[in-house]
């Protein structure tokens, strides 16, 4: 395989993380939505979907294999190669965190939340934000915009913090109400995670460019 060739093979991976990440935008976006709409049909297109996801990390995984397995890879490659694969790692585990919020779904049904879905919704918003800004951090190498989101998460966090008081208060004013508080606890808790692997991603832009291990989660 020619220099050239293998540069396109790089970029090729590049792609294959970028359509992945869109599948688990979607996947973030609709389980919520299916949340607020009580639509369980969608919630459980959501849980089936995931798999899809899954079988595109296998790909990027296996590609990467491929590439240290037939070729000589030089440092900056290598780097390259292992940002990709820990990308699509951590692109996985939040399709997963949206396959729970799918599952929270399918167990509330059509009832009503406990409360009404105000915070959660900003939460998705802002965590979907957040992925696509570390996406295009990645892209574009930019280690500035990948640190600067660091600092973002923490509205995601206060928001999480906001909805766990709320929930608590219910539960301790009303007993009956622990097992409706617990499904939207499960929802913004896997929205809170969401964010956190977003901010991952910038970690890995930070190590793909500089060859530096940094924490952004502080």
């Amino acid at each position: 395989m020619t220099r050239e060739t293998f540069d396109e093979q790089l970029k090729a991976l590049e792609q294959d993380v970028l359509d992945m990440g869109r599948l688990v935008d979607r996947a973030i976006d609709l389980s919520v939505d299916a949340l607020a709409k009580r639509d369980i049909h969608l919630s459980r297109r959501v849980i089936r979907e995931d798999d899809d996801i899954n079988q595109a990390q296998h790909d990027i995984e296996e590609h990467c294999l491929v590439l240290i397995a037939t070729q000589q890879p030089l440092a900056s490659d290598l780097r390259v190669i292992f940002a990709v694969a820990s990308i699509a790692t951590e692109l996985e585990r939040m399709a997963d965190h949206a396959k729970g919020i799918g599952q929270v779904g399918v167990m509330m049904g059509p009832r009503e939340p406990l409360k009404p879905l105000v915070d959660i919704p900003r939460m998705a918003t802002k965590s979907r934000w957040l992925l696509e800004r570390e996406l295009a951090a990645f892209v574009n190498r930019d280690v500035e915009l990948a640190r600067s989101l660091g600092a973002e998460d923490d509205e995601v966090d206060r928001l999480y913090d906001q909805v766990f008081r709320e929930l608590l208060i219910f539960m301790m004013e009303d007993p009956r109400t622990i097992t409706r508080a617990t499904y939207l606890l499960w929802v913004a808790k896997n929205l809170e995670r969401i964010a956190d692997r977003a901010i991952n991603i910038g970690e890995r832009v930070v190590f793909l460019v500089k060859g530096e291990i940094e924490e952004h989660n502080v």
